[in-house]
């Protein structure tokens, strides 16, 4: 082959394919050939008319081969065929990548849940006090965590300290081991201890401050 016939074959065109598709490959549960025509399809635009001698022509394949890449990529919901009438009233076939974008966008809503998902106890107490936990306060944490503390219970113990204006750890250990005298071990003791609160508040009840006004700098425990 001559110099100038490569290059005149180097630039018929390419096939791009997003990162995205990439990353999620193995997730369709495609053989590579089959992912490959997917995204050959893909490069033809959502929805176009169906023409297998195109695609042999395309990708040199015989025909019964593109015919079978067409049947598991319809049997596994990636592609549709559908069959419509053109503007002379002759019936054609069609393929849309409809129900590929849809599962792609499963997929990304699953990756969403996922990141949610990991939001540990770590993460939301630097949110919780807007900045960055020290290794003391790391460790401080885990120790609650071994000691089988609920991320949700200590959570809850991190907001009511904010609630009340402090960002200390010592602070929250003290309203965690007051909750745990009381028998408060989940997010529903912790929400009917406030409304307890509240009603006493309304009523102009002293409430229990041994929690909320504990001073470190006068504790010796």
């Amino acid at each position: 082959m001559k110099s100038s016939q490569l290059k005149e074959l180097l630039k018929s065109g390419h096939l791009v394919v997003p990162f995205v598709f990439l990353k999620n490959y193995k997730k369709f549960e495609l053989s590579m050939e089959e992912f490959i025509f997917l995204m050959y399809f893909y490069h033809l635009g959502e929805r176009f008319l169906l023409n297998p001698e195109l695609y042999c022509n395309d990708l040199g394949l015989e025909l019964p081969i593109v015919m079978n890449y067409i049947s598991v990529l319809t049997e596994k919901g990636f592609i549709q065929v559908d069959v419509l009438k053109n503007e002379k009233g002759v019936i054609e076939e069609y393929v849309t990548l409809e129900p590929f974008f849809q599962k792609m966008e499963l997929i990304f809503m699953d990756e969403a849940n996922q990141k949610k998902d990991d939001t540990n106890i770590f993460e939301v107490i630097e949110k919780e006090f807007g900045r960055t936990i020290s290794p003391m306060e790391y460790e401080i944490i885990k120790a609650w965590l071994d000691n089988n503390m609920s991320e949700e219970i200590i959570t809850e113990a991190v907001r009511e300290a904010t609630f009340n204006g402090v960002s200390n750890l010592r602070y929250i250990d003290k309203i965690l081991f007051e909750w745990n005298k009381k028998g408060i071990t989940t997010v529903q003791d912790v929400e009917a201890m406030r409304k307890k609160r509240e009603k006493k508040e309304e009523k102009g009840i002293d409430i229990d401050m041994d929690i909320v006004d504990w001073n470190w700098f006068d504790d010796d425990e």
